[in-house]
């Protein structure tokens, strides 16, 4: 399929373009911008310089992709914003370029749906399989694990990491790391326990999800000692790769954990 581009489009002739790009009215794609075969950009969208992206990726409109970072250390240095393929971004979402302190680039993976108005901001890693609900919003330097959900309304402190298969309840403020396979929610985010809708998804066993929980109980309501903890769930869980993912993750948690939810 040949690549399209609407008469009223401004294609930067420094753009490259795959194979059956579809480009739509009024959008603007600028210098150094590179879309990979099969993407469409929707009418009036923005593809900011400096911004690569790899197949399948459908940009609706009125999105800007590429920002330069809300950072005061900015001072306009080349830095990029790199997308995988198959990625739907829609409608007035806003996805920043990377800064030097955070090693020049912003990484989205793949497969992700980022929703209306949803923020992704300088120097995230964005992993894939990831939805972000209409105005979820990443500060700089956030990590985001495959298979997370971040539903609507919810914000997330700079530099937090939100594991792999959690959840992040609507209107969620997290301050501090989320374990894979937890769930979040609160004004100040608290854990509730595995995600069990997204492990049951993910069609773990019901093995799997007795030792997640045994960790929960462990971790957030015992007076066990977090190291003694956490070796002790090695110990008895530790033929279960998702409790180890679980314990690796909380021993490198450098913000530490959120705390467990309190009515």
């Amino acid at each position: 399929m040949a690549t399209q581009v609407h008469p009223s489009a401004f294609v930067s002739p420094k753009a490259k373009l795959g194979e059956g790009v579809i480009v739509g009215p009024c959008a603007v794609i600028e210098d150094d911008v590179v879309i990979g075969d099969g993407t469409k950009i929707d009418a009036f969208a923005s593809i900011k310089q400096y911004t690569q992206m790899g197949k399948n990726n459908h940009v609706h409109s009125y999105a800007a992709v590429g920002g330069v970072p809300q950072d005061l250390k900015f001072h306009g240095e080349v830095s990029w914003l790199k997308i995988g393929d198959n990625n739907t971004i829609r409608e007035f979402a806003t996805l920043h370029r990377g800064t030097e302190d955070g090693g020049s680039e912003t990484v989205v993976g793949s497969n992700n749906l980022l929703m209306a108005y949803t923020h992704v901001a300088h120097d995230c890693i964005v992993g894939s399989n990831i939805i972000m609900s209409n105005n979820a919003t990443l500060a700089g330097h956030v990590h985001v694990a495959d298979h997370a959900i971040i539903a609507g309304l919810s914000a997330v402190h700079q530099f937090v990491r939100i594991g792999n298969h959690s959840f992040v309840g609507g209107m969620t403020g997290i301050g501090q790391d989320l374990p894979p396979y937890m769930l979040a929610t609160g004004n100040r985010g608290g854990v509730h326990g595995p995600n069990l809708v997204g492990l049951r998804r993910l069609k773990a066993s019901r093995e799997v999800i007795r030792a997640l929980k045994n960790a929960y109980k462990l971790i957030w309501h015992s007076s066990t000692p977090r190291k003694e903890a956490l070796e002790q769930l090695e110990y008895e869980f530790g033929n279960f790769t998702e409790v180890l993912e679980f314990v690796d993750f909380v021993r490198k948690s450098d913000r530490g954990i959120l705390a467990a939810h309190s009515d």
